[in-house]
């Protein structure tokens, strides 16, 4: 294992608070997936100040103002969007149902901030494109496999120092555990949470644009299949895409409901960052056989071969980028376009992959 030597130079200072207490004020809506507590703890960490959560479940309600007190419930929807003070809204609703809010939030002059998948078909995302720019308001997605993932952060700021060359491939593998009793009715309903590719497939397609520096590619092929799970016809239970970008990267990313209970974490995801002058592996959330947690980089380049334990090392600086970008109306911590770009490829994968299970299905 490597110290800190020769890593200084290339790590900004840990992220601090980017406003004070009450100067920023978001609210919640829509507590149907948990990301919404990491949502809400990373903001808070950040500088900024919870005000309202509304769920039409008062249960879900309850669990949230119990983790978070100083959250207040709120009688409506319609109160958070009516409400001065809040600037934004963060939302872990029904996939089907996070589009369509962000639209109402937007249209009430607040910007919003949803978990992946942040939508469901391709004309939501029409909408929320023309939404997003006749109101000037941002429609932010919660990508954590990479913005909560300190390795990951620590590998953007490795790419983009040079260390690994150019990236000419990537390979992102997002396995997950199934649990699939302590699931909603909805996590089985195709199309409400929109297929695997559209959902968990989200993180690996961003992060092949973020690190290979595309704004623009092609979805190559697409496939989805439910291998092993009869009792619940549409849950896609893999699902794996390859992509080509603009720039002539490559890209390959595969997704599954498969990892054993046994396993330490929720999955074993991995990232693998092929670059003209070395390459990247990412052991994001464990580091099996090990007594190492996540967060695991390793790191092979001409000056030879490294570990990196990135706990504590980066911190998450997309959500102190993310307040500041609503104040100041900029666009540090993610473009428009690139989280529109992300989803849109995503639907276009899950497109893919659904016309060619019909046509195997058919045969």
């Amino acid at each position: 294992m490597v110290g800190m030597e020769g890593l200084n130079h290339l790590l900004p200072p840990l992220p601090t608070p980017a406003a004070r207490p009450g100067a920023f004020v978001f609210s919640v809506a829509g507590l149907e997936h948990g990301h919404i507590y990491g949502m809400t703890g990373s903001l808070l960490k950040a500088g900024a100040t919870l005000k309202y959560v509304y769920d039409a479940d008062p249960a879900k309600v309850a669990d949230f103002c119990r983790r978070y007190p100083q959250a207040r419930a709120a009688r409506c929807e319609d109160e958070i969007l009516a409400d001065r003070q809040t600037r934004l809204v963060a939302c872990a609703a029904v996939t089907s149902e996070r589009c369509p809010l962000g639209l109402r939030v937007m249209a009430a002059g607040k910007d919003f901030f949803v978990d992946k998948g942040p939508m469901t078909t391709l004309a939501q995302l029409a909408e929320a494109r023309r939404t997003a720019q006749a109101t000037g308001r941002k429609y932010m997605v919660y990508y954590s496999e990479r913005l909560s993932s300190e390795a990951a952060t620590l590998a953007g700021y490795l790419v983009q120092a040079g260390e690994i060359g150019r990236v000419i491939h990537t390979e992102g593998f997002g396995p997950h555990r199934l649990s699939a009793p302590s699931r909603p009715d909805w996590f089985f309903d195709k199309a409400r949470y929109g297929g695997i590719l559209c959902d968990i497939g989200s993180h690996q397609i961003e992060q092949f644009l973020f690190f290979t520096g595309n704004e623009e590619a092609t979805v190559n092929a697409g496939r989805v299949d439910n291998y092993a799970h009869p009792e619940t016809t549409e849950l896609e239970d893999f699902g794996d895409c390859s992509l080509t970008g603009a720039n002539g990267a490559t890209g390959y990313c595969r997704v599954d409901w498969f990892t054993p209970d046994v396993l330490k974490a929720f999955g074993d995801g991995r990232t693998f960052l092929l670059g003209t002058e070395g390459y990247i592996e990412l052991r994001k959330n464990v580091d099996i056989t090990t007594d190492r947690g996540g967060n695991q980089l390793y790191l092979v380049n001409r000056r030879g071969e490294r570990r990196i334990d990135a706990t504590g090392l980066t911190g998450a600086p997309f959500f102190s980028q993310l307040i500041r970008d609503c104040l100041d109306r900029t666009e540090i911590a993610m473009t428009q376009a690139h989280a529109f770009k992300a989803a849109e490829l995503c639907l276009q994968a899950q497109a893919m992959a659904d016309q060619a299970r019909q046509q195997l299905h058919n045969r």
